[in-house]
């Protein structure tokens, strides 16, 4: 879809955020994916989740690739309005995203925390299986 060059506000953004009519933001820029979710590599759901919100990251994150990047371009809509992106990004996720960065943080500090434990619990048992196999004479 060639855009326009229209400037949206958040509250746009958010009222495409289905499976008919599915639009992201990525880098500030509006992108209408409807027609493209069949075709995603990764899968629909993974555009469906990064609706209303900026996408930017996770876009980046995936790592992908300079010609994915360039066929974004075709879905270009127009841009955010950055006076009020960064006011709106925070107020607009909704109750199902904010849940789920909630249960992504606790896993992360479980995950920290197991970490935490087991790394020098590693380290001790190294120490004794060295110890162990300094003191051991060895037979011929």
């Amino acid at each position: 879809m060639a855009g326009n060059g229209k400037v949206l506000n958040l509250s746009e953004l958010s009222q495409h955020s289905s499976r008919h009519d599915c639009w992201l933001l990525i880098e500030g820029k509006v992108y209408d994916v409807t027609e493209f979710l069949k075709d995603h590599p990764g899968g629909d759901d993974v555009l469906l989740s990064a609706t209303g919100k900026d996408a930017t990251h996770e876009f980046e994150e995936v790592g992908h690739s300079s010609s994915a990047k360039v066929m974004l371009s075709e879905f270009y809509v127009g841009d955010i309005d950055s006076t009020k992106a960064s006011d709106d990004i925070a107020t607009t996720a909704t109750p199902n995203q904010t849940e789920q960065n909630q249960d992504n943080r606790s896993f992360d500090l479980w995950l920290i925390k197991l970490f935490q434990f087991l790394v020098p619990l590693l380290i001790f048992v190294l120490a004794l299986g060295v110890r162990f196999y300094i003191k051991t004479p060895s037979f011929p």
